[in-house]
């Protein structure tokens, strides 16, 4: 990347004061905004740096982009209501495309049109959507740039090519994800938070590890700010013509076909990884305090989503009844091991490539919860209870599937993870409610707030979950 087209832009509240009203408008609207349904109050920059020259007198180059890497704090209030007081604010990754006119190919991406400050008269977009800042950005992690307050890393044992076309991934929630020519996929984090992020973390630690269940980090952008370092992207080797597991679930469902044989397979790749972590990562054993601990963040979450979803209150004795079973065992001395996990599995969190192999992805964890939670040591039951809650959401969103699918599903995952791993999560039960029912409860609060239409979904496992004998 040429010195000359790169600037830290030190002083802009010109910038933000231009950007904010269009931003009001845009970033509510965007599928991995986290705070829908609380209006933006405000916006405070946290940081502003030029990657493409976007300021400047019009010249009638319209296909010339400029290029600005923002990361910008969104103010809201707690509750949607008037008076209600703030939160600290989220912070947002946006890569802006300047341009005085948008050609168009990129109405979709387009976040309007500056009438003040530095930029007056041009129109921003998602530079995501546009070829030349999406090669500016691989072209930094190929060249290991430093920009301002951002740096560009890539693992020197791979190689990183140049002219690989960027295409724009669609149908993604939390993050966006670029893919260039079909040999590497950059996902760009969205909501950002300073620390070290599992999603670049644990990759890392697996291909130390040697485990290739996980592709292994090729580049990865951070920035420094305030003695803090934040993970901003992560780019890894693309699977050409792999499928989701969630997609193939419902292709599968659509047929009438059996899944149980794919559900064994990821088990055995769930219990690989989890195996890798464990010898790559400490471990630590779950005595009484911790356990104490750990049922008493699940019985707090069940209370916050029985006051966010009053829907649950009639289950919510039976709910908490699996994690005073847990912590009733704990308290006869019962302990358990807890490690470094993917912390969010599903379904659409697994790649089987053309050969049939499972490859798990995405470790940044549930972008709900706080980084140090994301980080602490979980039992392993977590990310299997994940994934059999995640049968069940393909069974209910197929149309007719064949009785009992996601119970033969859940079984046969199980099945395959004891084979790999040496323990069938089945022979302790009791911890396996515990960590399906946070799980459930969890989604129950998710699909409330974000897709009211899904959330007679996690409700059947809560009412299955709060039964006196669960099945």
């Amino acid at each position: 990347m040429p010195e000359a087209e790169t600037r830290t832009l030190t002083s802009t509240p010109a910038l933000l004061a231009s950007l904010d009203p269009l931003l009001r408008e845009w970033l509510p609207r965007q599928r991995w905004f986290a705070g829908k349904g609380r209006p933006v109050t405000g916006f405070s920059l946290v940081a502003a740096t030029e990657l493409l020259p976007a300021a400047g007198p019009p010249d009638g180059r319209s296909d010339r982009p400029g290029l600005l890497h923002v990361l910008v704090r969104a103010h809201q209030p707690a509750v949607p209501a008037p008076g209600a007081p703030e939160l600290p604010g989220d912070c947002y990754q946006l890569l802006i495309g300047v341009r005085e006119a948008l050609p168009p190919r990129l109405a979709p991406a387009l976040i309007g049109h500056v009438r003040q400050g530095p930029l007056t008269g041009r129109t921003v977009y998602d530079a995501l959507y546009d070829t030349r800042p999406a090669e500016v950005v691989l072209e930094a992690l190929r060249s290991r740039a430093r920009v301002g307050g951002l740096r560009f890393e890539r693992d020197p044992g791979q190689e990183i090519r140049t002219g690989l076309a960027p295409r724009l991934m669609t149908g993604e929630q939390s993050n966006s994800s670029v893919v260039y020519g079909d040999t590497f996929i950059l996902k760009v984090l969205r909501r950002i938070v300073p620390g070290v992020n599992p999603d670049l973390e644990l990759p890392l630690a697996l291909a130390r590890a040697g485990c290739p269940r996980v592709p292994a980090p090729t580049g990865w952008m951070v920035a420094d700010l305030a003695g803090e370092t934040w993970v901003l992207g992560v780019l890894q080797p693309y699977v050409q013509g792999a499928a989701d597991g969630w997609e193939l679930a419902l292709r599968e469902l659509a047929k009438g076909e059996d899944f149980t044989g794919e559900a064994r397979e990821l088990g055995r790749a769930t219990a690989e990884v989890h195996t890798a972590l464990a010898r790559a990562l400490p471990t630590v054993t779950l005595g009484r305090s911790h356990l104490e601990q750990l049922v008493a963040g699940m019985a707090e979450r069940l209370e916050q989503a029985v006051h966010a979803v009053p829907a649950l209150l009639p289950y919510a004795p039976g709910l908490r009844s699996a994690y005073t079973a847990l912590g009733a065992l704990a308290a006869e001395g019962r302990t358990w091991t807890a490690q470094r996990v993917h912390g969010d599995l599903h379904l659409g969190q697994c790649l089987r490539s053309p050969t049939g192999r499972w490859s798990l992805i995405d470790f940044e964890g549930e972008p709900a919860r706080p980084l140090a939670e994301r980080r602490l040591p979980q039992p392993a039951a977590r990310d299997v209870a994940g994934m059999l809650r995640s049968f069940d959401y393909a069974e209910h969103a197929a149309d007719a599937p064949p009785p009992g699918w996601a119970a033969a599903c859940r079984a046969a995952f199980c099945t395959g993870y004891a084979r790999a791993g040496g323990v069938d999560p089945r022979t302790d039960p009791v911890l396996l409610r515990a960590c399906e029912t946070d799980k459930a409860v969890y989604e129950v609060v998710y699909e409330a707030r974000h897709r009211p239409d899904w959330l007679s979904v996690p409700m059947s496992a809560v009412r299955r979950l709060a039964a006196p004998e669960p099945v």
